[in-house]
Formats: structure tokens, C-alpha cells, sequence
């Protein structure tokens, strides 16, 4: 093991431990809701975000056969991710009639931006893919790349 890996080892258990110390400290009341949010979270990952994300890879493949350039693939897992961690704040869940300071941003259009953005970075990387595969082709696959004489 290397010297930085072992000193990164131990920083990482020392924050952990530290934020167990925490969380400790908050009572056993805040210590059963967090086991309860972070068990909730499995439940809703193994139950519901996983097998979603199975069944529409499956339909994906099925139906585009193989032909979704994977820069599409990335985009809809990123799309879909950020997605479904907004939802509360795009929902303004916890919003608070007595702190009008909690949920007081313009969330629908950050998260609008950040899609269409993704979208764009989706559509500029597959037009980049199709132009670069053309190019590979035109030569008839004789090239003189790398390993080729």
C-alpha cells in the first residue's frame, strides 16, 4: 500500500468516524430517522430506481437494436438522476410559510437550463460521433493510424 492511499485511508475513516461522533450526538430520535431515510433510500434504489432503469435499458435495446450512440445512454441516466434528486426542491417540499428564505430559488428554471444543456452536450457529442465514424469509413478502413503501416 502506498504511502498517500494509507494517509487518504485514514482521513476518510477519521471524517467517517467524526461524522458518526455527530450524528450520535443529535439523540436517538435523529439517529432512527436517519436509519430510516438511509434504509428508505436502498428500498427506493433496489425497488423502484433499478429495476426502472433495467426495464428501460431492455426496451431501449429492444427496440433501437444497438443503434443509440452511447453519448444518448449517459445523458438519459444524468438527465434522469439529477432528475429524481431535485424533485423535493422542484416540488418545494419543506417549504415553510414562517422562513420565506427556505425554497425561495427559481429551481424550474436552473433545472430546465441543466436539461437543456445536457441535451445539447448530448446532441453535439453524437453529431461529432456520426461525422468521426464517416470519416473512418471514407477510406475504405485502410488508414494509416496509429499501428498502421
Amino acid at each position: 500500500m502506498t504511502a498517500i492511499r494509507a494517509v487518504l485511508i485514514a482521513a476518510g475513516a477519521a471524517a467517517g468516524a467524526f461524522g458518526i461522533s455527530l450524528l450520535l450526538g443529535l439523540g436517538q430520535r435523529n439517529l432512527i430517522a436517519t436509519v430510516e431515510w438511509l434504509a428508505g433510500g436502498v428500498v427506493l434504489h433496489d425497488g423502484i430506481v433499478g429495476p426502472a432503469v433495467i426495464a428501460a435499458a431492455f426496451v431501449v435495446g429492444r427496440v433501437f437494436r444497438g443503434r443509440v450512440p452511447a453519448a444518448v445512454i449517459v445523458g438519459g441516466i444524468v438527465l434522469a438522476t439529477v432528475t429524481v434528486v431535485a424533485i423535493p426542491v422542484l416540488g418545494r417540499f419543506g417549504q415553510r410559510p414562517d422562513n420565506t428564505t427556505l425554497l425561495d430559488g427559481s429551481y424550474g428554471v436552473g433545472w430546465l437550463v441543466f436539461a437543456g444543456l445536457t441535451l445539447l452536450l448530448v446532441l453535439a457529442l453524437v453529431v461529432r460521433g456520426r461525422r468521426t465514424s464517416g470519416r473512418a469509413d471514407e477510406g475504405g478502413g485502410h488508414g494509416t493510424g496509429p499501428g498502421r503501416r
